[in-house]
């Protein structure tokens, strides 16, 4: 049911976000103090001026209102249907999202932006659909009162008793682009809520004695006032001024499992927004943690999610002494601030040993304000019945730890009767027993051996080795003093032993994940490849999270499958590759943001999926199989922590796949440049020679003798044949594929390519000396044959035209290091020293060029261009007895 649920969704997702604008839509809020001061009206108001003007404007939603002069202002301005949603027998009606996305208006008018959606839509939350909407590039009006914004909502309750559940995150109303302020005066207000204008009748009068009393209204309305005046001024600061108090700022706000911690993080928010400086939210992890109970636990993860919702940095440390963690973070993160709640302390023997935080905090960190929010005692006594509960890891009883426990006191008792054989006296005896129960602090779970062994220790030592013997009765007075001194250190030293060794075991994680997180970066480093990036980053999720994972390269909507590694624990994986499941990735690909298990998007898919985002943009989609369960927070952070790493290797990748583009363009180009100016000088001398010898022989037909006329005519010839071999060359180059630079390789031979290219030449040149060497065994080479025999008879006739007749040309072919090696070698007089590292480029009129008549400029450019475009390499070389060698060496495979 719940894949059909979420293939349904899909459907009208798939449509929607390959039509997206990339342009972002505008945001409009109209804002007020309460309920019924006008913004609903306002909005609609302004809606119809905007439908004058030629806007397509629609009515995505508003709410029902019993007010007919609001509801007239709705006449006349197309509305969109809402969709139906059925929940606990009844038909509600919500915002049709998909239909707005499908439409996609210019202005979209979308009422109570705070709402909470209808269990079953896309998206937990209204504002979460008008992020969708700004996203295709829609504008958006919408409404919204001040007792609906997150960081004020503690504030709001203190004031009004009226606990506020549908808020809006703080960076909602920041960024928006546009905010208009609708006021009205409280007594006004009120004669509006008596008059049934706000609401029902049969509700007006408890309304009027909880929240719409006339001081509460009054001190909403200085709030709402207060903080639309400071977005005004924030807007209308100079920069220089922003920098300066941001360099100058920062706030740390401490939280825990307590629900007044949300207090905290509220009020830091809003602090640091008023100073215009960053704010991070720090949670200590200790050996405590392992006790925590289901409410403490549910109440630290919604902690951590208002601190990511309200924009703060989230940071999570280990260590036992809190205020120590607390100070060493603030002294390394430049902290000027520091915030942390405070209940009022019961009074017990605890309290008289112990130092409050925030005196230790002060103590250490005497330059640092220390800000102290009160919270509430209620909470700890809450779960005092519930932790009792959770106690069961600290102190489990275990046969395999009752046999340590035995055994290693056993031991202790032997090695003591030693000792008093030896006559070495009682006090080493005590030493004995204190260390026995060290050890067994070290080698059992939890405190209750510890302890256990405190208390058996002292009195076996009693028993054993104090007069009279074998019994609990002793005769020295100081001796029970004795006892207490060495019940108390054994109990400490228990204590203490244990508390390291759950800190050891923290320390132990953190730094495992710190040196996983080093790996990942350094093999990412040393990788170069979009599938090796991937199948490196599939193989370290699979091996940390024991969970399949499936990486989205590009948007799945253009057709692109996700590369899919299946965890041994997970018996089938394939349902990732099912269209529901991708057409999630897909969402993710176009909207930034995190959906599936665990979120409040698309939450009936059975994986979460994370963009890889750098520089604000995704280069893939990361999904993690959650069938048998959701990841907690703090592996969420994990993978994120590894999708960071990942998006730069991606983002390294794409600027190198960018550079080569780049690069192979501009080597395109430049073949491209010689190309024409080589045709523009080869074409003209041999085109220059034919009409001058055509000319020659029609003005002087009669007067030539018989051998000027042949010598003429043999010139026509062997100028049209240069010409033949010219236009071979520029057919043989455009087989070279169009803004690619690649050419279609098939498996040669290497001595047929030279055979056929051979023979071409001894057809043109039979009486040239020429001879040919090629390995004995048949070479196997990856190339486009047609182009390699044009280079070879280029090379040769280039060899041809610059050796004296009679000498030897050299043709040599063999095997190199993962490459074949083709040679042609002259007798000449070899290439000037300073035309070497240029004799592939032609400069027409250049006084550099070996082959200043003609020919040698497209030749041998076009020669290097084929070879590049074969990734293979040329070079021109002199040899030490005369001539010159031109040498080019092809891959023997595809890639290399």
């Amino acid at each position: 049911m719940v894949q059909r649920e979420v293939r349904q969704e899909v459907d009208t997702i798939l449509d929607e976000i390959k039509n997206k604008d990339k342009t972002r839509g505008n945001l409009k809020i109209f804002f007020s103090y309460a309920a019924g001061v006008g913004k609903t009206y306002a909005m609609l108001d302004e809606a119809r001026e905007k439908l004058k003007s030629g806007n397509n404007v629609m009515i995505g939603y508003v709410e029902p209102h019993i007010r007919p002069e609001t509801m007239e202002l709705v006449q006349g301005i197309p509305m969109l249907p809402p969709t139906s949603v059925k929940q606990n027998n009844h038909e509600l009606k919500e915002f049709d999202l998909d239909g707005a996305l499908r439409i996609k208006p210019d202005i979209i008018l979308v009422d109570e932006l705070a709402h909470t959606n209808v269990k079953g839509l896309r998206n937990k939350k209204r504002y979460q659909d008008v992020e969708e909407l700004l996203h295709a590039g829609i504008d958006v009006y919408t409404t919204l009162d001040v007792q609906h914004i997150e960081s004020l909502n503690n504030v709001i309750e203190d004031i009004t008793k009226v606990t506020v559940k549908e808020t809006v995150p703080d960076y909602i109303f920041e960024q928006a682009d546009y905010v208009k302020l609708i006021d009205t005066d409280p007594e006004e207000l009120i004669v509006r809520l008596k008059k049934g204008k706000i609401c029902s009748e049969d509700r007006v009068e408890s309304a009027m004695k909880n929240f719409f009393t006339r001081e509460n209204l009054s001190i909403l309305r200085e709030i709402a006032m207060r903080l639309a005046a400071d977005r005004l001024s924030n807007e209308n600061q100079n920069d220089h001024g922003l920098a300066e108090k941001m360099a100058n700022s920062k706030f740390l706000v401490c939280f825990g499992t307590s629900p007044s911690s949300a207090k905290c993080i509220r009020w830091t928010a809003r602090a640091a927004e008023a100073f215009h400086a960053p704010w991070a939210a720090l949670y200590v992890e200790n050996e405590k943690n392992k006790s925590l109970a289901r409410t403490e636990l549910s109440n630290l993860k919604a902690n951590m999610e208002l601190a990511e919702t309200l924009g703060g940095e989230l940071v999570t440390l280990n260590g036992h002494n809190v205020a120590e963690v607390i100070s060493e973070y603030a002294k390394v993160s430049g902290i000027t601030n520091i915030v942390i709640g405070k209940s009022r302390n019961s009074r017990s023997l605890k309290n008289i040993f112990t130092e409050d935080l925030e005196d230790s905090l002060i103590a250490l960190l005497p330059t640092i304000e220390v800000h102290i929010i009160p919270g509430s005692n209620s909470f700890n006594h809450s779960l005092k019945k519930e932790a009792r509960l959770y106690l069961g890891d600290k102190f489990s009883i275990t046969w395999i730890d009752i046999i340590k426990t035995a055994g290693i006191l056993a031991a202790a008792t032997g090695l003591s009767y030693f000792l008093v054989g030896m006559h070495l006296g009682e006090q080493n005896i005590m030493l004995v027993y204190i260390l026995a129960v060290m050890l067994i602090s070290v080698k059992t779970k939890g405190y209750t051996f510890g302890i256990l062994s405190s208390f058996i220790s002292v009195v076996g030592f009693d028993y054993f080795f104090t007069r009279p013997y074998l019994t609990l009765y002793t005769l020295q007075p100081e001796y029970p003093l004795t006892f207490a001194i060495m019940l108390i250190v054994a109990t400490a030293t228990s204590t203490l032993t244990i508390r390291i060794k759950e800190q050891l075991k923290l320390t132990v994680n953190r730094e495992h994940r710190t040196e996983m997180l080093y790996e990942i970066n350094k093999k990412l480093l040393a990788t170069r490849g979009l599938e090796n990036i991937v199948k490196i980053t599939n193989n370290y999720i699979v091996k940390l999270f024991h969970k399949s994972v499936i990486f989205y390269t590009a948007d799945p909507s253009i057709g692109i499958n996700g590369i899919l590694q299946q965890a041994q624990e997970d018996s089938d994986s394939t349902y990732m590759h099912q269209e529901n499941e991708k057409a999630v990735a897909q969402w993710v690909f176009a909207n930034q943001k995190r959906a599936g298990t665990g979120t409040d998007t698309l939450t009936g898919a059975n994986g979460f999926y994370m963009p890889v985002i750098s520089q604000g943009n995704v280069f893939g989609v990361l999904g993690i199989s959650c069938i048998d369960g959701e990841l907690n927070h703090d592996k969420r952070q994990f993978l994120r922590m590894i999708a960071s790493q990942v998006a730069m290797a991606l983002e390294r990748q794409h600027l190198s796949n960018e550079q080569r583009r780049i690069l192979v363009s501009s080597e395109k180009e430049k073949m491209r440049s010689n190309l024409l100016r080589a045709i523009s000088h080869d074409l003209r001398t041999p085109l220059t020679g034919i009409l001058g010898a055509s000319s020659a022989i029609l003005d002087n037909y009669d007067r030539i003798d018989r051998e000027t006329n042949e010598k003429l005519l043999k010139n026509i010839k062997d100028e049209s044949q240069w010409l033949i071999r010219m236009v071979e060359n520029l057919l043989s180059i455009t087989r070279i594929r169009e803004g690619t630079m690649n050419v279609t390789k098939a498996p040669e031979a290497a001595e047929e390519i030279v055979a056929e290219a051979i023979s071409r030449i001894r057809k043109r040149f039979p009486e040239t000396n020429l001879t040919v060497k090629v390995p004995e065994k048949v070479v196997i080479v990856p190339m486009d044959g047609t182009l390699i025999v044009q280079v070879l008879i280029n090379l040769v006739e280039n060899a041809i035209k610059h050796t004296p007749s009679g000498k030897l040309i050299e043709v040599n072919v063999r095997e190199g290091i993962n490459s074949i090696i083709f040679e042609v070698s002259d007798s000449g007089e070899g290439i000037p020293e300073e035309e070497l590292s240029g004799i592939f480029e032609y400069v027409p009129g250049g006084k550099g060029s070996s082959d200043s008549t003609r020919g040698m400029g497209i030749g041998l450019s076009l020669c290097m261009s084929i070879i590049k475009a074969h990734d293979g390499s040329m070079e021109a070389k002199n040899k030490k007895d005369g001539g010159a060698v031109f040498r080019f060496y092809l891959p023997m495979e595809e890639g290399e």
